[in-house]
Parts: C-alpha cells; sequence; structure tokens
C-alpha cells in the first residue's frame, strides 16, 4: 500500500497525477494536510518575519475552491474528508479498504498546522533570506552528489 502525505498548496500543483493512477488502477492514497495556505511559506513568516503574512491564503478553507474531495472523485478516485479529529481514524480505516482506485482524503487542519520541522526562531540580527533553520535543510556536503567533484590531476 502506497501513500502520499501533501500539503494542499503542493497537491495543487500534481493532482493531475491522479488521472494517470485511475486510469491505471493503481490504488494509492493520497492524505491532503489542508491548512488553507502555502503552509512552508506561511511558517517561515510566522517563525522568522513577526507574522507579517503574505500571500499564502490559499482559500481552501473559505471558498473550498478547489473541493478535494470533488476533486478526486472528478478524476476517478474516491475522495474522502476528515474535518475534526474524531473523523480521521473513521476516514483513514474506509480509505484502506478500497483496493481498486486511487483515494484522496482532505484533512482539513488548523491555519497554522506545523508543517516544517523549524525549532526555534533565529536571531534578529541574522535574518536574511534564507533564514537560518534548525538542521533540515542543509548546505550540500564532500558526500552529497550534487557537489562538483574535484578535478583529478
Amino acid at each position: 500500500m502506497v501513500w502520499c502525505i501533501d500539503g494542499d498548496g503542493c497537491f495543487q500543483m500534481t493532482n493531475q497525477e491522479l488521472a494517470t493512477c485511475a486510469i491505471e488502477n493503481i490504488p494509492i492514497k493520497v492524505a491532503v494536510i489542508n491548512n488553507g495556505n502555502l503552509g512552508m511559506v506561511r511558517q517561515w513568516q510566522n517563525l522568522f518575519y513577526e507574522e507579517r503574512y503574505s500571500n499564502t491564503d490559499l482559500g481552501t478553507h473559505k471558498h473550498r475552491i478547489p473541493d478535494f474531495k470533488l476533486l478526486a472523485e472528478a478524476m476517478g478516485c474516491v475522495g474522502l474528508r476528515a474535518e475534526s479529529k474524531d473523523e480521521v481514524d473513521k476516514v483513514i480505516h474506509q480509505a484502506m479498504e478500497i483496493n481498486d482506485r486511487p483515494v484522496v482524503i482532505d484533512f482539513v487542519v488548523g491555519a497554522d498546522a506545523r508543517c516544517g520541522r523549524w525549532s526555534r526562531q533565529a536571531p534578529a540580527t541574522t535574518r536574511s533570506w534564507p533564514p537560518a533553520t534548525s538542521g533540515r535543510c542543509s548546505t550540500p556536503t564532500r558526500s552529497s552528489p550534487t557537489t562538483p567533484r574535484r578535478a583529478r590531476r
């Protein structure tokens, strides 16, 4: 069983892949963590820019545009939604019982639900873009495949 865990902003950029899964009968499960925002951007604005939010509200909570449950159904998938903690286990069990087509679950969470691992705010004197992180994102090391190899003599 394959589960994909996606934020609502990311899912809006990649949901067309559901059509392939539906056509090819690939029964993946997609958990959309729907906080109605570009979550990581909002989180950075919260942690590093004193909650000066800019262009992060996607409107998916207020207007339900897109409605991820209906979008899934339009793509030939099963669409489910959990809007409270009490519904989470029930919809996960429902999703796991479906094995003949893809399933998308719209997990509606609060606007400030954390999506990254930044545990502390950068000191005011070091704020810059991108802000210092607590280890989640780091610069490439010598063993990293993105680090150029030294020229051989």
